[in-house]
């Protein structure tokens, strides 16, 4: 199961600003054992004329046994440049395109906003699927902003995008921010079951007074159920994104790898077991 582990280079964002920067952290990356990335924040690749094309980073990822499998890209270039962000997909190889939040026109109407984006968004979905692409929507916490004054009424503004957006509107749902929200998210994984293929993982952490976000497993949250949860939902990736690193960020990232790989073998070895 760890060929279904993945960086997000959010995590790397100050060590991949040019070319020699971003080589040298795909090099870490796969020595540590992740088999694939999502690319977001790469400052090489950013621009109108970026030091690393989408066809140059296919071969350093190449060079290096990685896989692109999801990237973070602008909704405004994926609306208005759907060709070229298509393009740019095939190239990479990657069939998984994400935004990182809600445009601000959108997020600041409240249910209204999240109702009009399902709307605006459907022509870019269908042209994205059509060309084998699947989009998704990164959560932070205050998509779980409750949209009902009713006692005992807990719909969010996030429970729009799972209950209206249908099929093909996928949410690469990060549990750490669910958790943050105050939302138990293992009960959100059963109910996006079929919607998460792309999923992000970070832990969250007390230091004295101060909660903070920790490598997967330094942590509180609760992987010993969310971790099965998940894969009955039938995420096909776990993206490991710390936004913030209290040391070295490749050591954090390594920290998660030897978890999780502990934990998927616990996992499939308690499977292998059960009459």
């Amino acid at each position: 199961m760890t060929s279904s582990l993945a960086v997000q280079t959010y995590t790397l964002r100050d060590f991949t600003k040019n070319a020699e920067g971003f080589a040298r952290s795909l090099e870490k990356i796969r020595a540590i054992g992740y088999p694939a990335v999502q690319l977001s924040a790469v400052g090489a690749m950013a621009g109108e004329a970026p030091e690393v094309s989408a066809a140059e980073a296919r071969r350093m990822l190449d060079d290096n046994g990685l896989r692109c499998i999801a990237t973070h890209r602008d909704w405004t270039r994926l609306t208005q440049n759907t060709d070229e962000e298509i393009e740019f997909h095939q190239t990479l190889g990657c069939d998984y395109a994400a935004i990182g939040g809600l445009p601000g026109n959108y997020s600041s109407d409240g249910p209204a906003g999240f109702l009009a984006f399902l709307r605006d968004s459907a022509p870019v979905i269908r042209r994205l699927k059509d060309a084998g692409i699947r989009f998704g929507y990164h959560n932070h916490s205050w998509e779980f902003e409750r949209v009902s004054a009713r006692p005992g009424d807990k719909h969010t503004l996030l429970d729009i995008f799972l209950e209206e957006g249908g099929p093909e509107f996928f949410l690469e749902l990060d549990l750490y921010w669910v958790s943050h929200a105050g939302v138990n998210p293992e009960r959100f994984v059963e109910r996006g079951h079929g919607r998460l293929p792309v999923i992000h993982v970070k832990d969250k952490g007390v230091i004295g007074h101060e909660t903070l976000m920790t490598p997967v497993g330094e942590g509180n949250l609760d992987w010993t159920h969310l971790l099965p949860a998940c894969a009955a939902a039938g995420v096909e990736w776990y993206v490991v994104e710390q936004d913030e690193c209290r040391r070295d960020p490749f050591d954090c990232l390594a920290s998660s790898y030897q978890f999780l790989k502990t934990s998927f073998s616990h996992l499939l070895s308690h499977r292998e077991k059960k009459p």
